[in-house]
């Protein structure tokens, strides 16, 4: 029986993991990011992979860096034919990645060259991509740079949220890998490299990207507001205080105003001036220090004071 090492952290992870167990492969040891502390209280977690990997009864190793000469021992001491990791987070050193019989592969969500980096998901709705999908590839010392075993395409609709597409790469991701082992295993792939000036990146979002600057069109900003849902979530903010966005809609027209001016109040949302004379209508959102709320909770309650010709994206 194949054994293999499984290299993952996030939720995204745990549908691969559990696939390579269902496929009847002796997964020998899963290896994990480090419990770290969340929520306002900072109370410590683990990673989805790792509850994942204890309720399943397999030996878990969290090691802050895997370069750790300590750490890579008892990497390859469990001795893997195969090494498979999904959203892992750290590049594997190259005594690891030339250790397994069958070497070491990863499942990314994207067409790569495409999306190199650990936010790919968020940068194909932030780029308004159509479609996106899955590569199963050699890893490699570089970013993402490996050669490509297998590819599938996932369309992305113009209500994606990063939410939502990432639970459609996750199964997809599972289903690919699991199509990709035996072939692999009989030696019945060819391996393509990648095109290096073909690439383009999608590395981890940063605060100062978050915010949203409204003197972008309306198209942009929508896919900024669903390409940062449900995490890290874009924000404007009013009167000094962060509100985030969770929810927009795209107005066909708008009058001509200075981007962020609120241009009407509606039932349903606010609607807000955006560059080249469109517009946004927000429809849900999280006032700072409340929980995140339909548009007209908010104009009722903690937004009432907001009116037509009021400005958002003021200074923080």
């Amino acid at each position: 029986m194949t054994k293999i090492v499984f290299m993952g952290t996030p939720d995204f992870s745990v549908p691969v993991l559990k696939q390579i167990i269902e496929d009847g492969y002796e997964v020998i040891g899963v290896v994990t990011q480090p419990d770290r502390p969340v929520g306002r209280k900072k109370t410590l977690t683990p990673p989805p992979v790792k509850v994942e990997a204890e309720k399943q009864g397999i030996p878990v190793y969290q090691p802050e860096k895997i370069r750790q000469p300590e750490e890579l021992e008892k990497v390859l001491a469990l001795k893997p034919d195969l090494v498979v990791t999904a959203a892992f987070g750290q590049i594997l050193p190259k005594e690891l990645l030339d250790a397994p019989k069958f070497g070491c592969i990863n499942v990314h969500a994207s067409l790569l060259p495409e999306l190199r980096g650990g936010a790919p998901i968020h940068y194909s709705i932030l780029q308004g991509k159509e479609k996106t999908g899955i590569t199963i590839m050699y890893m490699a010392e570089k970013l993402d740079a490996g050669d490509i075993l297998t590819q599938v395409e996932v369309p992305i609709t113009e209500r994606d949220t990063v939410g939502t597409l990432h639970d459609k790469l996750s199964a997809a991701g599972s289903k690919l890998l699991s199509e990709t082992l035996p072939k692999l295993l009989n030696g019945e792939l060819t391996p393509i490299r990648q095109n290096d000036e073909e690439a383009t990146f999608a590395y981890n979002i940063k605060r100062e990207q978050e915010k949203i600057d409204w003197g972008k069109n309306g198209e942009e900003i929508y896919n900024h507001i669903r390409g940062l849902n449900p995490w890290p979530v874009a924000y404007t903010t009013f009167d000094g205080k962060v509100i985030k966005i969770w929810n927009s809609e795209k107005v066909k027209s708008a009058e001509s105003k200075e981007p962020g001016t609120i241009i009407r109040l509606e039932e349903d949302g606010i609607v807000v001036a955006a560059g080249n004379e469109t517009a946004i209508k927000i429809t849900e959102l999280q006032p700072s220090g409340k929980k995140k709320m339909r548009a007209e909770q908010f104009l009722r309650g903690a937004g009432s004071h907001l009116t037509a010709g009021g400005h958002l994206g003021d200074t923080e």
